[in-house]
């Protein structure tokens, strides 16, 4: 006997229908979706593709590019063939290490005149330092950088905190911290200071600081030096609060002021509390 096939209500019809037919706006949401994710992908290769672009240009810096930013930046001061002028030393013998230092701290370009040239904001990318840095070089050959090795903070911490304090705790401070000199002059505190800038202040002599030349310091007791002064960047100051390192007179100072001054307001309000 044939199975009788059932028939379907209208009411039933209805509701297939409705399940089986998409609504228009799931459609819109989807075509939505894939444009997001479209434009997201062509976004970020975009900015990719630039950024790598940007670092090929920065990157392909060249002595010739280092020739034409020191013609336009420091050419007026120090001549355009590094001999100098009224205004400016000239920069033979110099190198790039010197060139490096004075740049990648801000000292140079020269903000304006006085007893020294203060540290400001850089104004010179990296990539560019180093290629102006490598025309001096090229021109008029000076001292260079140092070997990884030397600037590793691997030294004899001990013998370096004692080679520093024989030879430049009288201007920088026992504690590194800088102090004042002569004629408005300073020696800046060396908290921040980067090993590779302090190894070239050793060798170049900026400012006001003599040359530590292989036969003053030899390249071991440089880095012993550059050790020791990492280590007191790392380690916070043993004694507790540092008073910011000046030594005996702020810490006399503070002892005055909040010492004796605590002292005297508590005999003053124990008289008046007597009276």
């Amino acid at each position: 006997m044939a199975r009788e096939k059932k028939r379907r209500s209208p009411l039933e019809k209805s509701q297939a229908s409705k399940h089986g037919r998409r609504s228009p706006w799931a459609a819109a949401a989807l075509i939505g979706i894939g444009l997001l994710v479209t434009g997201a992908a062509y976004a970020g290769a975009s900015a990719a593709m630039a950024a790598t672009s940007d670092t090929q240009v920065v990157s392909a810096l060249t002595v010739e590019d280092g020739k034409k930013l020191f013609q336009a930046n420091c050419a007026t001061c120090h001549g355009l063939d590094l001999q100098g002028s009224e205004d400016g030393p000239s920069l033979f013998g110099v190198g790039e290490l010197s060139v490096e230092f004075q740049v990648a701290t801000g000292r140079m370009p020269l903000q304006m005149q006085g007893p020294q040239a203060p540290q400001k904001p850089v104004q010179f990318t990296e990539e560019q330092i180093k290629a102006m840095a490598a025309y001096v070089q090229s021109m008029a050959p000076g001292p260079t950088y140092p070997s990884e090795e030397t600037l590793d903070g691997r030294g004899d911490v001990s013998r370096g905190a004692e080679l520093f304090r024989i030879n430049c705790a009288m201007c920088h401070n026992v504690a590194a911290a800088g102090g004042a000199l002569t004629e408005g002059k300073y020696a800046p505190g060396l908290q921040n200071t980067s090993a590779l800038h302090m190894y070239a202040a050793m060798v170049t002599g900026p400012q006001n600081m003599p040359v530590f030349n292989d036969l003053t310091l030899t390249v071991e007791d440089k880095r012993d030096i550059i050790s020791a002064l990492l280590f007191l960047q790392e380690n916070e100051s043993p004694g507790g609060f540092s008073l910011g390192s000046l030594g005996p007179v702020s810490e006399g100072l503070f002892i005055w002021i909040f010492g004796i001054g605590s002292l005297i307001g508590i005999s003053v309000w124990i008289a008046a509390k007597s009276n």
